[in-house]
Parts: C-alpha cells; structure tokens; sequence
C-alpha cells in the first residue's frame, strides 16, 4: 500500500515548479498527495504568502494522508519550496489501501493520525495569537539584566538585553513565522521605543511595556 509500487495504476510522477500551492487550508480534496522529492513548506498562508511557517517536509513523504483517513479537511496550506515530484492518489484507492491492513495495524495508523491532526490543529490555533505578542514574549523569555556579568550593572536596574544565538530564520521558525514577519515585528518594536540595537545584541529598554503587548 504504502510502496511506489503501489502508485502505477493511478498516475505519473508530475513535476511542479517551486512556489505552487498544493493544497489550501480546509480544502477537502479528492487526491492523496505523496511528495516522490524535493521540499514542501506547511504553515498558513496570508495575501498570498506563507506567512507562518509551521514545518518544512522532504520526500518520499504523504502530504496529507492523515486528514485523508479521517475524512477531514487539510488544517494546513502547503506550498513547493522547491521543485518537487508528486502523485496524486484518489481517497477512495487511499482508504481501500488501508482497509487492506491486519486490525492491528489499522488502529494503529488511525491513531497516529489522529495525534497528527491534532498536533496539527493545535500549532495553527497558536497562530491566533498575534506575531507581535509572541515576538515580545520569545524576547522576554531569553532577556537577561543589563550588565556583562549577568548582573543588572550600574544604573540599568531593570533593563533586559537579549543575545541572538541563532540566526533570525530558526528564531522565526520557532515562533511559526515567516523570517520577514520576524524583521517586520522587530522593527515594529523598535520604532515603539520597546527594542533598541542591531546586531545580535537587543536592548529592551521598557520591559513593563513589552509585558503588555506579549500579554495581549
């Protein structure tokens, strides 16, 4: 069921260009996609671009078995980081696949799913939460008193500084946005008074204000 195999009664492999959107968030498809290679980024997409990264996937991969089994729609948009080779499978074939399985291991692919589909529901529903609470809070969480001992140093009492030790691409990644969402933001909270500095070192200069947006 699950080999390449398994494919040749239902369609090629089909090339797709990097940036083409595969599937759309709540979009109740009639195909099961399996990435053959190349790169897929999931996240949610807004004005057209993927706005909020939740993962990258690299093939051989399912890109939306899950939802497919539990005849749910997709939680998430997909796009081609990459140029990719894909199948499309119908559900029904899908399904029939699966229904072939010994009990066992139907009811173990089942609950996988469904811990996938939640975990999935559950990462999009943090996307709520506004990217410039949860840049103010990732801020907060990682700031240390002024002072090169760790220590508030004199006259700083109460001021917070944060030392970048990834690259601001892997930062964004852990807030589940885009890079440009993070630079935006920072920016935004410079101009606010609540960040200072570049570079790998951020001043916050107003902690109690920054309190205030991450609790918004």
């Amino acid at each position: 069921m699950f080999s390449h195999a398994s494919f040749a009664p239902f369609a090629e492999p089909e090339l797709i260009a990097a940036g083409e959107v595969l599937r759309q968030r709540h979009q109740r498809p009639a195909h099961v996609l399996h990435l053959d290679s190349g790169r897929v980024l999931l996240g949610v997409r807004e004005d057209g671009q993927m706005r909020h990264q939740l993962g990258v996937v690299q093939g051989p991969f399912w890109l939306d078995a899950a939802a497919a089994l539990l005849g749910q729609p997709c939680a998430v948009d997909m796009v081609a980081d990459t140029r990719i080779y894909l199948r499309r499978m119908p559900i029904e074939a899908f399904q029939r696949g699966v229904q072939a399985l010994s009990p066992g291991v139907q009811g173990l692919v089942r609950s996988l799913a469904s811990g996938y589909c939640r975990q999935t529901e559950l990462a999009v529903s943090r996307l709520a939460q506004d990217a410039e609470a949860r840049c103010a809070q990732w801020l907060l969480e990682h700031a240390q008193p002024e002072g090169g001992d760790g220590l508030a140093g004199a006259g700083d009492a109460g001021l917070l500084r944060v030392t970048l030790q990834q690259r601001k691409r892997l930062i964004a990644a852990q807030l589940g946005i885009a890079p440009e969402t993070f630079s935006r933001v920072l920016r935004q909270l410079r101009e606010q008074g609540l960040v200072a500095g570049t570079g790998s070192v951020l001043h916050l200069p107003r902690p109690q204000a920054l309190r205030a947006v991450a609790e918004v």
